[in-house]
């Protein structure tokens, strides 16, 4: 059995019928002016890309982002940024579901601001990811069901409490917050392309529910416009709802309790918000399996000599093994004509996490 499935898709126009913002330059002007803004680190595997016949690899390492050990500052700061510049009150208590680096960048955040957090966390979360979240004095609540039901059940005990929800998919009546974060996540794609010596032939990027991969491809679609690079959308294989969803050409729900070790992409329903875009624009979709992120850790800790090392957690590390798997397993080389992966290629992957320690 194959450890990665493919499936090609054919780009198209995207008309926005979603409404997805435009106004990059306003989350760059309020990233710039956090005082805990720092861009983060870019790695140019020049022995990775050597050893595997690419003419350069190139890492965004979001490990070092807020010192919150991953992504998901760069999206909550700038909803809150935007509820509080909407609302004015006195006092906030934002709510949220998570399975652990947005919730623990929510409680940053809302501790930063002065103001409470609740989060709620689905049914197997691991306690190291609960106790990751309180030590930023947020209340954290695990639930007895899987990740999706549980948000629509922070849902609705935001509305029963007059909390705000904080929520990076989009549910019925409840859109505007996940564009923020979407676009929040976009400086992550326009720091690394701005540290890049050279423009990228094919990007992968990871995703649970896509709010993540909407934001990275929508600000690469404005930025290239019709020169986009290639775009790969990576995802575990055990809740692969966007792959799914674009095969059968509807919005496809992974029931019941699937597990991953990639505790960040365990997401069994596609936000709709970003669905739209990323079946326009994206070229392959692409399901791994945890084998695929223990490669892509391994790697990590252990870089061909003359690369750097760095800290990569289950959701941060599965498109480093996945480039590792295509290009040095022969089971793969119809993949990788697919793929158009070869010596002129320059790819571009975000290392999404780092990885979570017990100490």
């Amino acid at each position: 059995m194959k450890n990665i499935k493919i499936l090609l898709n054919s780009q198209r126009e995207y008309d926005n019928k979603e409404n997805l913002p435009l106004n990059f330059h306003d989350v760059e002007n309020f990233h710039n002016s956090m005082a805990s803004y720092k861009k983060t680190p870019l790695h140019k595997l020049n022995s990775f890309a050597s050893q595997f016949n690419l003419k350069n690899v190139y890492v965004k390492d979001e490990s070092f982002r807020f010192g919150l050990n991953a992504f998901k500052g760069l999206g909550v700061s700038y909803a809150l940024h935007k509820i509080m510049e909407n609302t004015h009150d006195e006092s906030y208590t934002f709510v949220s579901c998570t399975d652990g680096n947005h919730g623990k960048a929510l409680a940053w955040q809302a501790r930063e601001l002065g103001h409470k957090s609740i989060i709620f966390m689905p049914k197997g979360s691991e306690i190291r990811r609960v106790e990751a979240i309180e030590e930023y004095g947020a209340k954290v609540i695990v639930t007895e069901m899987n990740y999706d039901d549980t948000v629509r059940y922070a849902s609705d005990y935001s509305q029963k409490t007059n909390g705000y929800l904080v929520q990076d998919t989009s549910l019925p009546d409840y859109t505007e917050i996940p564009k923020d974060i979407m676009m929040g996540y976009s400086t992550m794609v326009r720091e690394a392309l701005e540290e890049m010596e050279e423009k990228p032939t094919h990007v992968f990027i990871q995703a649970g529910v896509g709010s993540l991969a909407g934001g990275a491809i929508w600000y690469l679609v404005n930025k290239y416009s019709d020169h986009l690079p290639l775009m790969g959308v990576i995802e575990a294989d055990s809740v692969a709802c966007i792959y799914e969803s674009v095969k059968e050409n509807k919005l496809v729900s992974i029931g019941d309790q699937p597990y991953t070790a990639m505790a960040g992409l365990n997401c069994g329903e596609a936000n709709f918000s970003s669905f739209p875009l990323l079946k326009a624009k994206t070229n392959f979709f692409i399901r791994c399996r945890d084998e695929v992120t223990f490669l892509g850790m391994e790697r990590s800790k252990n870089p061909i000599p003359g690369d750097c090392k760095f800290s990569s957690g289950e959701s941060g590390a599965v498109s480093l093994g996945f480039i590792e798997e295509i290009m040095s397993n022969e089971k793969y080389m119809e993949e990788r004509k697919i793929l158009n992966l070869n010596s002129n290629s320059i790819i571009l992957i975000f290392n999404t996490e780092g990885e979570l320690r017990d100490d």
